[in-house]
């Protein structure tokens, strides 16, 4: 998921160690070498006696000691970004704290420079936790939208964290609006991205087994938007690496560059809304032709944000990156132009996937999805998400694992009200709930699944409990009956 406009400009960030409250920090820009587990005095951690691994791979890499790895200290500490993760969860949603450990952000090789994370021009920056009390397990996700590695820490990494995961995040190796800039030909942005986690992986596994002195049982992929795409593709292709993962509606890309995609979806949605939102006698005729486009009949009342901060960007900086020849030398479109106009410039409003030619299905492919996992994945997804909408997601792509005779490892669970962005919870309290605790849910069901072999329940319609408050449903997402 995309910030809006607003938010997505690229900022300078300094990291702010002069204020970091932290026992001991330890700045490397050259490795180091392993050295024992974490150890605790009084409840602390004993950092004077913990040497930091070296992160295989990193070419620069920095390290501290923090007293809280959770959002409760990081925040104060400078070692998370806030606008890395704003808007991602309900604003009450519990920050769980007492969590001491090492924290190791760096980057690896890259020569795009989108990412100002930790006053470093550098994109394919991590963060890597590593709590003083270890569950033995490894949870790995990346970043939605186009977001910076901290962008899950206060939806995931916070709750992981809590249970006493590892937690390792990337900011898939280009951000902002203009990722689509980086890379040789359409798609390989995004092609990048898989690669990314993949690398992050291998390399965070090593890291944990050095550090604790014994490798992770169990790691785990998870994450939201197109971190929950990420999920799939590695679950899909590299289904070695991981025990399992939770899908937390990912962005669907198909092998072969089929429909639907985003690029499908979106023309239609820019080029009726302005007649719906106008009013009179084309309106109605307007908000069919959304339904059609897959957008959920009971979700109107969130087409105005939607189409203010989203479906306008997200179509034309991912078009820009599948099929940069649409508009010719125009970068990324023109900002909410008219549809229709034969005299203005080309309009992704009137854009047509199907009638494009098939180097833009080629590009896609590179991203392609066929629902051929290797291992235990759970998908959760809002029946009101205005952005990926279901009909033209994962209810897609639920088929497709079934299709390719992957069903037996897979659940798959339609959220009854749940949007793409759970902060919108808060503003629609009464028609809308947030997902965060459905994904813990179905976290600890996939736990339960690998430990216990007890499979989750079927995959379902999660209906919103009769009666229940906002405040119950931010914390509690029953996946049963």
């Amino acid at each position: 998921m995309n910030r809006p406009r607003s938010a997505a400009a690229v900022r300078t960030r300094p990291y702010r160690l002069a204020a970091v409250a932290v026992l001991t920090a330890a700045l490397l820009s050259v490795p180091q070498p392993s050295g024992a587990a974490e150890r605790l005095q009084d409840g602390k951690p004993d950092c004077a006696r913990t040497d930091v691994p070296r992160v295989p791979g990193a070419e620069v890499q920095r390290a501290a000691c923090l007293a809280e790895l959770t959002t409760a200290g990081t925040v104060g500490s400078g070692h998370t970004d806030p606008a890395d993760w704003a808007g991602l969860t309900p604003e009450k949603l519990p920050v769980p704290r007492g969590v001491p450990g090492v924290q190791i952000d760096g980057y690896f090789p890259d020569t795009s420079t989108t990412n100002t994370n930790n006053g470093w021009a550098h994109d394919a920056q991590f963060v890597l936790r590593l709590p003083a009390r270890w569950n033995g397990g490894l949870v790995v996700s990346g970043s939605p939208g186009n977001r910076e590695q901290y962008a899950n820490d206060r939806a995931i990494g916070d709750w992981a964290l809590a249970r006493g995961y590892a937690f390792a995040a990337t900011d898939k190796g280009n951000t902002g609006a203009d990722f689509h800039r980086d890379g040789r030909t359409p798609g390989d942005a995004v092609a990048e991205w898989n690669e990314r986690v993949t690398q992050l992986t291998r390399a965070a596994r090593a890291t944990v087994t050095s550090h604790y002195r014994h490798a992770p049982a169990r790691t785990l992929a998870t994450g939201m938007s197109n971190g929950g795409y990420l999920v799939r593709w590695q679950l899909e292709n590299h289904p070695e690496l991981y025990d399992g993962g939770v899908d937390w509606e990912g962005t669907l890309w198909r092998a072969g560059g089929e429909q639907p995609n985003l690029l499908t979806f979106l023309p239609p949605a820019l080029r009726h809304y302005p007649a719906y939102a106008a009013g009179g006698p084309g309106a109605d005729k307007a908000r069919k032709a959304l339904h059609r486009a897959g957008f959920p009949k009971g979700s109107e009342f969130l087409w105005p944000y939607f189409y203010e901060n989203y479906w306008d960007l997200t179509q034309r900086v991912y078009r820009e990156e599948m099929d940069p020849a649409f508009d010719g030398a125009t970068e990324a479109g023109t900002p909410f132009c008219a549809p229709g106009d034969p005299d203005g410039p080309p309009c992704d409003a009137d854009y047509v996937y199907r009638d494009r030619p098939a180097e833009v299905r080629e590009a896609v492919a590179k991203t392609g999805l066929t629902g051929r996992i290797g291992k235990p994945l759970i998908t959760l997804h809002g029946t009101l998400d205005t952005l990926l909408p279901i009909g033209e997601d994962s209810d897609v792509y639920a088929r497709m694992v079934r299709d390719a005779g992957r069903g037996g490892m897979y659940r798959y669970y339609r959220v009854e009200d749940g949007n793409h962005v759970d902060s919108l919870a808060d503003t629609y309290p009464d028609r809308l709930r947030p997902l965060t605790p459905c994904h813990r849910s179905a976290f600890t069901a996939l736990e339960r699944w690998l430990d216990d072999g007890l499979r989750p329940p079927a995959s379902r319609t999660v209906h919103r409990p009769h009666g229940a408050s906002q405040t119950e449903l931010t914390r509690h997402c029953p996946l049963t009956r």
